[in-house]
């Protein structure tokens, strides 16, 4: 049975320092992510908020799990966590 990548989506602005590092993290570990910036389609950052109950950037799911900012995910990688929430469902 083929397994199938969770998707990950990064709510993020051009401008932001913790949203590059977050997308460095992800692609130091090969894992496809897709970006909405908040900062060029202002609609989604209502979408973003109602997701994450948060106004700051970035946000980061990972499927339907709600990961936070770049520094907990940092954290979740320090705790060797990442890797698990990123299997394949």
């Amino acid at each position: 049975m083929t397994q199938i990548p969770k998707e990950v989506v990064i709510y993020s602005t051009g401008s932001c320092p913790y949203c590059v590092m977050a997308r460095q993290l992800l692609e130091k570990k090969h894992v496809r992510y897709t970006e909405v910036r908040v900062d060029q389609e202002p609609g989604r950052r209502m979408e973003m908020e109602q997701r994450s109950r948060r106004r700051s950037v970035p946000q980061i799911f990972i499927g339907e799990t709600h990961v936070g900012g770049f520094d907990d995910m940092a954290r979740m990688e320090h705790r060797g966590e990442l890797d698990a929430l990123l299997k394949c469902a």
